[in-house]
């Protein structure tokens, strides 16, 4: 099948690689800017284009779709469908109407859950206990497509959002597979909108822990925050990342940290959290145990906000 990818992060990596090893002829891949990162600010390609150019696949980065010279290109390149997957950008009608057999998306969501730019990690901010992929046929709404097909996979309890975006995006790949092979016999089911959420970007503010809340809840922040913008305390007035957790039985004043075990424990609102991975400010992350061979707990230790015990 002649197709343009559009997609940039790495959760759309397997799903181009896809494309290659099943045969499609990839005609375009569209992917976002470069980005300068790092302290030096030197451009870096997003995970999409460095595989296509690796295969020799012809590359573009438009800064907009909007643009009518870009939906000439589009249209010039005659793709019979377009395949997206995380491309971080609205395909307005114009794009939409070009191949024959329309554009299918891959979303890391089952729809209509999570519809948005951070499916993955509100499905396990939220304490989801199923995640899944869904391929759809693209509409001009946000992730309002029609489902074409889906496929489910339970969240471990201690499962990262990295961890499961390294999971999801490999099973996305297969679903894209399996959709395009039997893109003609699949009957598309459109989405119920009273059943959808939305699942927006993350942002730096939801990072500083609320100890108050019951342990599970926080638990689950602190796993849905993983990797990034990763969730943060300060203890005894000095920022603590926290990158892992376990939820565990316990009652006291919340905030309250405490040593059991060897282990790093706080109290909550309703029960009481094993901080298993934590990281000072311009240190490594470690364990909870190494950390207090280093910093021992003084009498009434505890965690505090902004700064302050």
């Amino acid at each position: 099948m002649r197709l343009i990818f559009m997609g940039t992060p790495d959760f759309a990596v397997p799903s181009l690689q896809k494309l290659i090893d099943c045969g499609h002829e990839v005609c375009g891949v569209f992917t976002q800017p470069d980005k300068p990162k790092g302290r030096g600010h030197k451009l870096q390609p997003p995970p999409v284009k460095e595989l296509a150019l690796a295969h020799g696949l012809p590359v573009y980065q438009p800064a907009t779709l909007r643009d009518a010279a870009v939906q000439a290109q589009i249209a010039e390149l005659a793709p019979e469908l377009i395949v997206v997957v995380a491309y971080g950008k609205i395909l307005p009608k114009a794009v939409l109407d070009v191949p024959p057999l329309g554009c299918v998306n891959v979303h890391g969501s089952l729809l209509p859950k999570y519809r948005g730019a951070a499916p993955i990690q509100w499905t396990v901010i939220h304490g989801e206990a199923l995640a899944g992929v869904t391929t759809m046929r693209m509409a001009e709404g946000m992730d309002t497509g029609d489902i074409l097909l889906q496929a489910a996979t339970p969240v471990e309890p201690e499962e990262t959002a990295g961890e499961l975006f390294d999971r999801l995006k490999l099973l996305g790949a297969n679903l894209l597979q399996e959709t395009l092979e039997k893109l003609e016999e699949i009957t598309p089911i459109p989405q119920k909108e009273e059943e959808a959420t939305l699942a927006p970007m993350l942002k730096k503010e939801l990072s500083q822990i609320d100890f108050a809340r019951p342990a599970r809840q926080v638990h689950d922040l602190i796993r849905g925050l993983n990797p990034w913008p990763s969730a943060y305390a300060y203890l005894d007035g000095k920022k603590l990342k926290l990158h892992a957790s376990r939820v565990r039985e316990g009652s006291g004043e919340p905030g309250k940290a405490f040593a059991r075990d060897g282990g790093l424990f706080v109290y909550c609102g309703e029960g009481a959290l094993e901080l298993t991975e934590v990281q000072t400010e311009n240190g490594k992350r470690m364990d909870g145990k190494s950390y207090l061979l280093g910093h021992p707990l003084q009498e009434g230790a505890r965690f505090g906000g902004n700064g302050s015990v």
